[in-house]
């Protein structure tokens, strides 16, 4: 069922024990993580730069960014785990998982504002909640995670 004005499209995922999403458009893909090399001197929630086909890409830990615990996870969920590859500002970033979950389809009108304080992660990081399968999924609005400064520190990592 494809996208229309009243709904949006998330990729959802486990991050600690908790479930996010972000809007399918801004997700370039999804790989299996690989070696990932550490950068000197680079921000603190900065795991590293990998290669994703020719590409040299920045790999960002939301873990360390907003201080949360890696999930406990099965061996067979743990094959489950890698990087969502998101696009910011023309710039690919490879964000660390604890696990992919599904593409859902949601309806714009079930989005709710986030509450002040949600698992660690500040509301202005957070697009929205949406209530399902009894519990919700927390939206990030990806093009808040990073001010403008943290983007271009990012930025000259790959450079």
């Amino acid at each position: 069922m494809p996208e229309n004005d009243t709904q949006i499209q998330l990729v959802t995922f486990q991050l600690g024990e908790e479930q996010y999403g972000i809007d399918i458009m801004k997700v370039e893909g999804i790989v299996r993580e690989e070696e990932i090399r550490s950068i000197p001197n680079a921000p603190f929630y900065v795991e590293g730069i990998f290669n994703l086909r020719g590409n040299i890409i920045p790999v960002i830990s939301l873990h360390k960014r907003f201080h949360l615990k890696r999930a406990e996870l099965s061996e067979e969920e743990k094959l489950l785990s890698g990087l969502i590859i998101i696009n910011l500002s023309n710039m690919l970033l490879g964000v660390i998982i604890d696990k992919v979950s599904r593409v859902v389809i949601v309806d714009k009108t079930s989005i709710q504002p986030p509450p002040q304080m949600l698992s660690g992660i500040g509301a202005e990081y957070i697009r929205g909640v949406v209530h399902q399968n009894g519990g919700y999924l927390i939206i990030l609005d990806i093009n808040r995670l990073f001010n403008p400064k943290e983007l271009q520190q990012i930025g000259k990592i790959t450079r």
